[in-house]
């Protein structure tokens, strides 16, 4: 495996927004499974759409008061899991998909898929490939199961408006690898 630089709690106790872009080309693995960050969304106690609006603390959002680097999972819809990164001061970001790298077996086993493409391609089915639920809420991302490691270079990244949010639809706080085939959506073209 080639040398990899890790992150640190020191990385993630920055504004939402500068951790999502960053975050791009970052590698995520979760009990050794996963790949390249390739789609983020940020999310601020001054953001409508973000659990921690106008920094009210409830049981759900408690997590993203806490220590910067920390890992907060919730339930969406009671449907499927989300796993966000915690920032500084109430922010978070939002991992929407991954390129999988490795763990490919026991990826495409949990998804009952053996399309690349389809395995952690949004919040859901990222969970679901990783084996991310609630049971890691509060976690530490610098700390066994996850294993976070910087982008080796430069990356082409996109920008726009975030998915499947009801406030703050105009909000430019989704952020991806220009091109990916690995996206939950596509970015349009001049973005």
């Amino acid at each position: 495996m080639i040398q990899r630089a890790r992150l640190s709690e020191r990385y993630f106790a920055r504004h939402a927004d500068d951790v999502a872009v960053s975050l791009i080309g970052a590698v995520l693995l979760v009990n050794g499974a996963g790949g390249r960050i390739v789609e983020t969304e940020s999310y601020d106690p001054e953001d409508p759409a973000s659990h921690s609006y106008l920094y009210r603390r409830t049981a759900r959002n408690a997590v993203m008061f806490e220590r910067p680097g920390l890992a907060y999972v919730y339930r969406s819809y009671g449907l499927h899991w989300c796993l966000n990164f915690v920032c500084h001061g109430g922010s978070a970001v939002l991992i929407r998909a991954l390129e999988p790298v490795e763990g490919l077996r026991a990826m495409k086993r949990r998804r009952e898929t053996r399309d690349p493409h389809k395995l952690c391609a949004g919040p859901g089915r990222l969970c679901q490939a990783l084996a991310v639920d609630g049971s890691l809420n509060g976690a530490s991302l610098l700390a066994k199961p996850f294993a976070l490691f910087r982008r080796p270079g430069a990356v082409e990244i996109a920008a726009g408006p975030r998915i499947g949010i009801s406030k703050a639809r105009e909000a430019v706080r989704r952020f991806g690898e220009k091109d990916s085939p690995f996206l939950s959506r596509r970015f349009p073209p001049n973005a």
